[in-house]
């Protein structure tokens, strides 16, 4: 989230974190607000762009290279209805029951300006919420569910290595976002969960055979 009490406040009501493919159509003719310097963000923006009358994207750093694929980079230069503004931090946004102006701050002059917007899309990353596994799974340094091969075999306890969407723990798994290396997109997180669903059968099996083993 921004951290804006404003801007939380008329969350839905123009203010979105994600969601532009779905709010695209019902922008035509108006200005929208992107904030976020990632693939998402340039995507999201392009998108805008076929139906909004004009885009801006508002990135807090120098460029957009270090975070963004080039071939976005380049598309959106071309893009006659965006409009890249570097070096902004959105710092607040008026509206009574819905958007109307998000306020902007320039960080090398401070000057703030407040641009009239029907809309604003914030796609500036994510913090997985794992905070209540920490004792239980190993994480990445970010909180992110390690599996598969990224899990450390320091503590793994059987021979084989853990299957590819597996966790620290056997049997448990993780798809979609929450996981260490994923590339945040629903479409592969629906994939994600339909490989898992093989790897489930798969250790319910490995189970019931040791168990079997087991009584013989």
């Amino acid at each position: 989230r921004l951290g804006v009490p404003a801007l939380d406040r008329l969350l839905g009501m123009g203010v979105f974190y994600g969601a532009a493919a779905a709010e695209a159509r019902a922008l035509a003719g108006e200005h929208v607000v992107v904030v976020g310097a990632g693939n998402s963000a340039g995507q999201a923006a392009l998108h805008l762009a076929r139906f909004a009358a004009r885009v801006t994207i508002l990135v807090r750093g120098e460029s957009l290279a270090a975070s963004m694929s080039d071939y976005l980079v380049q598309e959106l230069a071309a893009a006659t209805r965006v409009e890249i503004r570097l070096r902004t931090r959105v710092v607040d946004g008026r509206g009574e029951y819905r958007l109307e102006t998000v306020v902007v701050e320039d960080a090398r002059t401070g000057r703030r300006e407040d641009l009239p917007a029907a809309a604003m899309f914030v796609l500036i990353g994510a913090e997985p919420r794992t905070e209540w596994l920490r004792e239980t799974l190993q994480r990445d340094g970010a909180g992110y569910v390690s599996t598969g091969p990224d899990v450390s075999r320091e503590g793994w306890p059987l021979e084989r290595p853990p299957m590819l969407l597996e966790a620290s723990v056997p049997g448990v798994f993780a798809v979609g976002d929450v996981r260490h290396g994923s590339v945040k997109r629903v479409a592969a997180a629906a994939g994600e969960g339909s490989v898992a669903i093989g790897s489930v059968h798969a250790y319910l099996a490995e189970v019931a055979g040791r168990r079997v083993a087991r009584r013989t």
